[in-house]
């Protein structure tokens, strides 16, 4: 049973992705990570992950977000968070995380504010999977 569906979107240089349903263990969060790191491969630095069609995160969806806000960041890019649910704005909250995302709450202002972003160069590394 699929539990996560992700849509990609362009708008303007942003590379929006849409998430649909739960980000939980055993589902597909690893899909998630790998979206990201094909967009890095091919150049798509600037990414939005909206967060309206999320009904459920866990601990390690919570993870794998970071894990992704990581991944993108060492390798020159910019991961930012819009749509919180209530739930998932008191989970960062709690954790301390919203220190460590960009979050906003609505899509135009989070694209917005990837103009005049600076984004460093990071020398290409090896990927495994």
């Amino acid at each position: 049973m699929i539990s996560l569906y992700i849509n990609q979107r362009r708008v303007g240089e942003v590379i929006v992705l849409d998430l649909k349903g739960r980000v939980k263990v055993r589902g597909n969060t690893v899909e998630l990570h790998k979206a990201i790191r094909c967009l890095m491969e091919e150049g798509k630095t600037q990414i939005l992950i909206n967060l309206t069609g999320v009904t459920h995160i866990d601990s390690c969806g919570l993870g794998e977000l970071l894990s992704c806000h990581i991944s993108a960041e060492n390798r020159g890019g910019v991961l930012k968070l819009a749509h919180l649910t209530e739930n998932l704005q008191e989970l960062m909250e709690m954790t301390k995380l919203r220190t460590v995302f960009d979050i906003y709450d609505d899509e135009a202002t989070a694209l917005s504010s990837f103009k005049g972003q600076t984004l460093k160069v990071v020398e290409p590394q090896p990927f495994f999977v």
